[in-house]
């Protein structure tokens, strides 16, 4: 009783020094609420705006006058413009323009709700989301529903710190864009991972016919698949702070492996050591993968999808390194020890400096 006395003294003061006070608590309910329904063919929906956000955007004085049915359809072209400049959806990679039904007014909420809907040439399979509707406004808040065929998939909340999301529906061509998108993500990691890179090149260099080449990455392929696996599924878990300066000092390891073997003349350990280490390589594979997000709905196929991408990339590497080796020893024999000495020092070196800089940044 005393608060709603006190917002009725308020609302008398600003009153009188002539300020408007709908654009005064123009921020009480910063939220807006967006449904996006998934059929057959097409996609529709509606959206819920509260009016000050419309007014503001849409360059309109008095916001309150859009709770009038006679106005709001004198302005519908301005609120539709501003709804396609604020709605920004993807379906299937391709922006979604939106075809605009009815409106009603919803004055105990001081919004209006847009029913929309959008023809679809093929199943949705991926839908992407992102920004609050209103990011002008910071505490602005989108509320997000995806439905499959009337069932609730997704919920979720757009806000200045959660500015995205992705869903992928349940139909084959929901799959093929999560094998799609994740294949990709498998290749782009392996291509942004000098560690990776490096460690992989590391266990080339000392050569070795194809058998044993292919035994080594074998080995390295299956260990880090088990514990990207286990991590993703979240049945073992290991810091990063532990799991970045071990893959520093993996590289390190298994240069010096390679140069006591060769300067020793010895049986090589690359197998075993491709193996041990490759677990460890796993567990920075599924942080990555973490960060990346996985759609509950696809966790196995978007897992694997993952590690078939790392693979393919693993697979250029070997091709690109295994190709110059044979190359040169083909050609130059001497020529082709000496690069790979110096290659295993300077991959000792990157190693040592890595394991040193992650380290210190713990």
């Amino acid at each position: 009783m005393k608060a709603g006395l006190a917002l009725f003294y308020v609302r008398i003061a600003l009153t009188l020094f002539g300020l408007n006070t709908a654009e005064v608590f123009a921020h009480s309910e910063p939220y807006s609420h967006l449904d996006i329904r998934l059929e057959p063919g097409r996609a529709h929906g509606k959206v819920l705006a509260h009016m000050v956000d419309l007014a503001h955007e849409g360059g309109l004085e008095k916001p309150e006058r859009l709770l009038d049915r006679a106005f709001a359809e004198q302005n519908l072209v301005i609120l539709h413009k501003v709804l396609d400049s604020h709605m920004l959806v993807k379906i299937n990679g391709e922006p979604a323009h939106f075809e605009w039904q009815s409106f009603r007014i919803a004055p105990n909420r001081r919004s209006l709700s847009f029913n929309w809907t959008l023809p679809l040439a093929r199943s949705a399979g991926k839908v992407e989301v992102s920004s609050p509707l209103f990011p002008y406004d910071p505490p602005h808040e989108t509320y997000l529903n995806i439905y499959e065929n009337g069932e609730i998939r997704l919920q979720d909340l757009l806000d200045r710190t959660h500015r995205s999301t992705t869903h992928y529906s349940g139909s084959i061509q929901g799959r093929i864009e999560v094998a799609r998108e994740f294949v990709a993500q498998g290749i782009h990691h392996i291509f942004i991972g000098p560690d990776h890179i490096l460690f992989i090149i590391g266990l080339l260099l000392p050569g070795g016919d194809l058998l044993r080449l292919l035994k080594i990455i074998t080995a390295f392929t299956v260990a880090h698949s088990v514990t990207l696996a286990l991590a993703t599924l979240k049945l073992v878990n290991l810091s990063p702070s532990i799991v970045e300066p071990a893959i520093a000092l993996s590289i390190v390891l298994v240069g010096l492996e390679s140069l006591y073997t060769r300067l020793q003349n010895r049986r090589d350990y690359r197998i075993g050591l491709a193996f041990a280490f490759g677990l460890i390589h796993g567990f920075g594979f599924a942080g990555v993968l973490s960060d990346f997000g996985l759609p509950e709905g696809a966790l196995g196929l978007s897992l694997a999808s993952f590690n078939i991408g790392v693979e393919i990339g693993q697979a250029c590497i070997v091709l690109i390194v295994t190709s110059v080796l044979t190359l040169l020893a083909a050609r130059h024999a001497r020529y082709a020890r000496r690069m790979a000495y110096l290659g295993t020092l300077a991959t000792i070196a990157a190693g040592g400096f890595w394991f040193v800089q992650r380290v210190m940044e713990v």
